[in-house]
């Protein structure tokens, strides 16, 4: 009972250190203050503008910040403040369900890559290499080409690049713990494979793979929005931050707004996901702590 006990108690303070080490970087608070205010302002968009992010105002077209118009509006009169919050919505669809399914799909992969048999491994690591070495945007032109432009086009084509990247850490991680003591005493107990990779594999490979997750959320954020300003993914007059982009573009001489408005954004997300992913790899991954 009171080993228990003693077990319990370390364990919160184990926690409650590792909450200290993160409030005590100021860039990793930072990130999540940023991080927060891009769910929140994605999520509850509706509370956020301040107009329709698609009512037109042709007579007040292309008009600089004002207090009605706090970013301006664009070339069609739309509020371009209301159609960046808006365009969260899109940025967060595809991050949340791509990089959950690729860190899914990868995790598994990659454990059964590196806890399997060597046949099955090689031929998994052949997979891997042959999808990254498809540069993201011809893969995207291929399947556009067959498909046509979608926002589920924009999703498949991330969760398929990003699989590799996911796998590839769980099958390293796998193999550095597969002829561990614990390990081999689970087998010598008679524990089965798939049990063995549930209960004491997968604990220990899932932390890395959720810091490189926090990271590569800016990294499909900005993929979606490329493709999306090249036309290859989400479609006028969707708002999205790709296409805000697109259309500033086409009118940057008669006002800059449009892109100031819709590149603000990716800078912040991408500020915010690196500094949140950085400090919780110092907390959770001391080896490779800076300094």
């Amino acid at each position: 009972m009171h080993k228990k006990h003693r077990k319990g108690a370390a364990s919160m303070n184990g926690s409650n250190d590792k909450l200290r080490m993160f409030f005590r970087n100021g860039l990793g608070v930072f990130g999540l203050v940023l991080v927060v205010l891009f769910f929140a302002s994605a999520i509850f968009a509706s509370f956020f503008a301040t107009h329709d992010p698609f009512a037109m105002d042709i007579p007040n077209r292309m008009s600089g910040p004002t207090l009605q118009n706090w970013a301006g509006t664009d070339q069609l009169g739309r509020d371009t403040y209301s159609r960046v919050i808006y365009g969260g919505r899109v940025a967060l669809k595809v991050a949340a369900i791509g990089v959950s399914l690729s860190l899914f799909i990868g995790l598994i992969l990659g454990m059964v890559a590196g806890y399997g048999p060597k046949w099955l491994d090689s031929l998994l690591l052949l997979l891997f290499d042959a999808i990254r070495s498809f540069p993201t945007i011809v893969l995207a032109l291929a399947a556009v080409a067959l498909l046509g432009p979608s926002l589920e086009l924009v999703l498949a084509v991330v969760i398929i690049t990003s699989i590799p990247g996911y796998a590839r850490l769980a099958r390293t991680s796998t193999l550095a713990l597969k002829n561990t003591e614990f390990i081999m005493s689970e087998k010598a107990l008679g524990a089965g494979s798939w049990l063995i990779i549930w209960r004491h594999i997968m604990p220990n490979v899932i932390g890395p793979l959720l810091i490189l997750a926090a990271m590569d959320v800016p990294v499909v954020v900005t993929i979606e929005a490329g493709l999306s300003f090249l036309g290859l993914g989400v479609l006028p007059p969707t708002a999205s931050w790709g296409t805000i982009l697109n259309e500033g573009y086409l009118v940057v001489r008669d006002t800059p707004w449009p892109i100031i408005a819709g590149g603000i954004p990716l800078i912040l997300t991408t500020l915010g996901f690196t500094f949140l992913g950085e400090a919780l790899r110092d907390v959770f991954d001391p080896r490779l702590r800076k300094g």
